[in-house]
C-alpha cells in the first residue's frame, strides 16, 4: 500500500522532532517541499542560516549538492543530510579545483571570487565566495585590485561588471536552464501581457538582462513582490520560485517565462526522500577537512562582507 502525501508529512514532522532536525530549502524546490521546510530562502539565505544553526543536531538540506556542502562546512559539528546525493549541479561542474589553480597561475595575484555555485574543492582554491545577490557587493569590497578572477557563473560576472563598470577575469561557466532564456522569448511574453514587470535572473544571458525590468537573485524577488504595486509579473527564473512568490504576494499575478526553466536536480528531492533521509540519517554530505578549512575561509569572508552596511 502506497503511503499517503499526509501520512508522509506526519512522519517527517515526527521523525524532525526526534532528530533534532531543522529542515533547510531552496526556492527552486517543489512546492511541497517548500510548505515542509523549517526554511526556504536562496543561496544566500540558506547560506546565512545553515551559519546560524544553534538548536539542531541534523541539517536535511533540500538543494543541490554544493549547498549541502557549504552548510556541513560551516557546521562541522553537525550531521547535515541530502534526501537525494545524486542532485548536482552542472555549473558547479564546469571548473574544477585543478583548472582553477592553471587559471591563477596565468594572473599571479589576482584575488578569486567564486560563486557559491561550486564544489568544496574550487572554494578552497578562492579567496572570498558570493551569491547572486551579494556578488556586486563582494567584488567592489575588492578595492582596485587591478584583476579580479570570476568563477564559475560568466553571465553572473558579466552582471557585476556591468554594474561596476570594470573588467573581470571570467570563466566561462554558466546554468545551462538560464542559458536558454533569450530576448526573443521575452519579448514574445511581453507581447502577450503587456502590462507585466519582467524580472530575471543574473544567471541569464546579457541579452535577457537587458529586456528585463529587474535583474534580481531569488530572495531580491520574493522581497521585491512583499511591497510592490505592480500586479503581474513575468519571471526568468527556474519555475520552483512561482510558488514561493505566490505565497509572498498572492495578490500578483506570476508568469513563467519559459517552460524550460525547470532543473530536473532541483526536483529530485520528494517528500518520501526526506522522510527517508531523517528516518536512516545515511545519506551524509561530507567534506575533507583540510579542504573545509580552506573553503570556510572564502565562505566566512563572504558572510563578514555581506554584513556590512
Amino acid at each position: 500500500m502506497h503511503e499517503s502525501i499526509q501520512d508522509c508529512i506526519t512522519a517527517i514532522n515526527r521523525l524532525r522532532k526526534e532528530r533534532r532536525a531543522v529542515i533547510l530549502a531552496h526556492t527552486y524546490q517543489p512546492a511541497e517541499v517548500q510548505d515542509i521546510a523549517d526554511y526556504v530562502d536562496d543561496s544566500y539565505g540558506l547560506s546565512a542560516k545553515a551559519a546560524a544553526v544553534k538548536d539542531a543536531d541534523l541539517i536535511v538540506f533540500c538543494g543541490v549538492q554544493f549547498m549541502a556542502e557549504t552548510a556541513a562546512i560551516l557546521n562541522p559539528g553537525r550531521k547535515v543530510i541530502m534526501p537525494d546525493p545524486s542532485a548536482g549541479c552542472p555549473m558547479a561542474d564546469m571548473i574544477t579545483a585543478e583548472k582553477l589553480r592553471a587559471f591563477k597561475a596565468k594572473h599571479p595575484g589576482a584575488p578569486v571570487v567564486c560563486y557559491v555555485n561550486s564544489t568544496a574543492e574550487v572554494k578552497a582554491e578562492s579567496d572570498i565566495c558570493c551569491t547572486s545577490a551579494n556578488a556586486v557587493k563582494i567584488v567592489k569590497s575588492l578595492g582596485d585590485a587591478p584583476e579580479i578572477i570570476f568563477v564559475p557563473d560568466q553571465f553572473l560576472g558579466k552582471f557585476v561588471e556591468k554594474q561596476l563598470g570594470r573588467r573581470l577575469l571570467l570563466w566561462e561557466g554558466c546554468c545551462p536552464i538560464h542559458h536558454n532564456l533569450g530576448s526573443d522569448c521575452i519579448a514574445r511574453m511581453k507581447a502577450e501581457y503587456p502590462d507585466a514587470k519582467v524580472m530575471v535572473h543574473p544567471e541569464t544571458p546579457p541579452d535577457a538582462q537587458a529586456a528585463a525590468d529587474y535583474i534580481l537573485s531569488t530572495g531580491q524577488m520574493i522581497e521585491l513582490v512583499k511591497n510592490t504595486k505592480d500586479k503581474r509579473f513575468l519571471v526568468g527564473t527556474e519555475d520552483g520560485i512561482i510558488h514561493a512568490l505566490r505565497k509572498a504576494a498572492p495578490h500578483c499575478d506570476f508568469i513563467l517565462i519559459s517552460p524550460t526553466l525547470r532543473c530536473p536536480n532541483m526536483k529530485k528531492t520528494t517528500l518520501p526522500k526526506i522522510r527517508q533521509a531523517l528516518a536512516s540519517g545515511e545519506t551524509v554530505i561530507s567534506v575533507d577537512p583540510l579542504i573545509a578549512a580552506k573553503a570556510k575561509k572564502a565562505i566566512d569572508a563572504m558572510l563578514e562582507v555581506s554584513r556590512r552596511p
